[in-house]
């Protein structure tokens, strides 16, 4: 099991929107993954934005019980996430993105809910998959 749970913004709008296509397996994968999850702030944003004022009060109460915790400092990892969007650079990598990578490379069993295909891609530590669980 992993012990580091991460959760990418397309997560939180699965799960939280009904109507969306992945919604059902963003049920069934919170339970299989049960909180804390960590993010980072990027990610947040972008959650934020996407989910509206509806989404946005589910998320700010799941940060306030710390079920939903930012535990990324994008000024300790700059480096190493710049390096990473100039990797995927043709993948129009975003900055959740990146910081998510670069997350899975310095927490202990790494891994990512998202339903963004892109993390199939994406690589830590030079050639490692990103352990994700996404929709098949």
């Amino acid at each position: 099991m992993a012990e580091s749970v991460l959760v990418d913004a397309s997560f939180f709008v699965a799960l939280f929107s009904r109507g969306d296509k992945h919604h059902d397996w963003a049920a069934t994968t919170a339970e299989r993954f049960p909180p804390p999850w960590r993010t980072c702030d990027a990610a947040l944003s972008e959650a934020f934005h996407l989910l509206g004022a509806p989404g946005s009060r589910i998320l700010r109460e799941l940060l306030e019980r710390g079920t939903v915790v930012p535990t990324f400092d994008l000024g300790d990892n700059l480096e190493p996430v710049l390096r990473l969007l100039g990797k995927y650079e043709d993948q129009a990598a975003s900055l959740a993105d990146a910081c998510l990578v670069r997350m899975s490379e310095t927490v202990s069993a790494p891994m990512l809910l998202t339903a963004d295909s892109d993390f199939r891609v994406y690589r830590r530590h030079g050639r490692r998959v990103v352990p994700c669980t996404m929709p098949s």
